[in-house]
């Protein structure tokens, strides 16, 4: 890490997958339906910092947030 923080944006990405896809965390292999997708940029030069996906669990209830990079489609 530099040391240097950068001011960063958040927006809506694009998602991998239809909205509502069931899904699972490769990690935890928690499952849940897709919801959406934030993307933190810099304001600089709109570089790419993090992209973080929105789970629903199956039947409702708290959502709940992780890296892009460890949700697929289960099955």
């Amino acid at each position: 890490m530099t040391g240097v923080e950068r001011p960063t944006m958040l927006s809506h990405g694009k998602l991998p997958y239809p909205a509502g896809t069931l899904v699972i965390d490769t990690i935890s292999e928690r499952t849940g339906h897709l919801v959406g997708v934030i993307e933190e940029r810099t304001k600089e030069t709109n570089t790419l910092v993090s992209r973080q996906a929105f789970m629903r669990p199956v039947g409702g209830g708290i959502e709940w947030d992780i890296p892009l990079e460890r949700v697929h489609p289960v099955g």
